[in-house]
């Protein structure tokens, strides 16, 4: 007689109602390995989650409470933390004091040290007297494709921004194999209005942000920094880049182009399709397509899914490489869920959609 099924883990979601909590809490609610067992917020702290949000009804009704870490660690063995930068930081050495294990899906732990983040978030760090460096270090980078090992029995993660997961995926491969310059990347990204949050923004409203499209943080973008660090680990020497972000009037979706020169001008798409097919051929959140498809934002929308095209311009020995994500799901939410799995032994894409409703 085959075993009993293992209890799900209890997961807590901390900032909860925001777009990326939305999004882990429908993510969780059909998940076999784990249950949703704690809600935190504070605006919203005190209220019942069917008062919240009547559209998305939960196995259990809970009351949205306090993020409290002495509670959050009575109720669950995980978090997931969906909060502004900057006030993760506030919880995670309590929380793992505690024995619960984080997946903190700001960029407080994205850095490998306190004064890189401080450097990149100045604002944020003249607001929070941190003192964590010690767990700056500890933390994985929640890259999944890309973290091997150390994602398994990892306490914390700091899961990557959605600019970051899209364009590192895209450029780690070329990189790893030395197979571009290290001089004149430059990645040029499109996302959806989702990406600003739930909070009110006057740049978001439809009439600003409709029939448009818009650049913004053109130097200096925070996003650069920790792209450009996971650039610097794949191609072993330092490595600056150029990115620019673009609002697009659409809800989710993000593309990111990545263009490099090669540094053997006699490589070929179909030379570097092939290694992009072996990169992830064992990650299957991570689609490559056959040369000459480009991939389309909703072709993956609605999913955990990134899918790659890789293209060479002979003429100008250039490299052109486009990855396609929802920016809700492999840029955050998702993916803090492809961490869980991994840190638990489970497939890593249990519970997760790999195919979308289309169109």
């Amino acid at each position: 007689m085959a075993g009993a099924s293992p209890s799900p883990q209890r997961v807590a979601v901390i900032g909860a109602s925001g777009y990326g909590g939305l999004q882990i809490l429908r993510l969780l609610q059909d998940h076999p390995g784990f249950e949703v067992s704690f809600l935190g917020g504070e605006r919203s702290a005190g209220r019942r989650w069917s008062e919240l949000t009547p559209f998305l009804p939960l196995a259990k009704d809970l009351v949205v409470q306090s993020p409290d870490p002495e509670a959050i660690a009575a109720a669950a063995d995980f978090a997931v933390l969906s909060l502004p930068n900057g006030v993760a930081s506030s919880l995670v050495p309590a929380l793992l004091a505690k024995g619960v294990r984080v997946v903190d899906l700001s960029a407080d732990y994205r850095f490998p040290s306190l004064a890189q983040w401080a450097a990149t978030y100045s604002t944020e760090a003249r607001q929070q007297n941190r003192n964590d460096d010690a767990l700056c270090a500890e933390a994985t980078y929640g890259l999944v494709e890309w973290a091997g090992d150390q994602l398994a029995g990892a306490r914390l993660v700091g899961a990557p921004g959605c600019f970051p997961t899209a364009s590192l995926l895209a450029l780690m491969p070329l990189l790893q194999q030395g197979l571009i310059e290290g001089e004149g990347i430059v990645i040029d990204a499109k996302t959806g209005a989702s990406g600003g949050g739930r909070a009110a923004k006057e740049h978001l409203l439809l009439a600003e942000a409709a029939e448009a499209v818009a650049p913004y943080g053109v130097v200096g973008h925070r996003h650069t920094a920790e792209i450009e660090l996971l650039a610097s680990r794949a191609s072993g020497r330092s490595i600056q880049l150029q990115f620019t972000p673009h609002l697009m009037p659409m809800v989710r979706g993000l593309l990111a182009t990545v263009y490099g020169r090669l540094r053997d001008p006699g490589l070929t798409a179909e030379d570097l399709t092939t290694l992009f097919q072996v990169t992830y051929r064992d990650h299957p959140c991570v689609g490559v397509l056959p040369v000459g498809t480009y991939p389309s934002t909703k072709w993956v929308r609605q999913t955990n899914r990134a899918l790659i095209s890789v293209a060479v311009d002979k003429r100008t020995s250039q490299v052109v490489v486009m990855s396609a994500i929802d920016n809700l799901l492999k840029g955050q939410a998702g993916q803090a869920v492809q961490c869980l799995n991994v840190m638990t032994g489970q497939p890593q894409e249990t519970g997760l959609p790999l195919v979308p409703f289309y169109p």
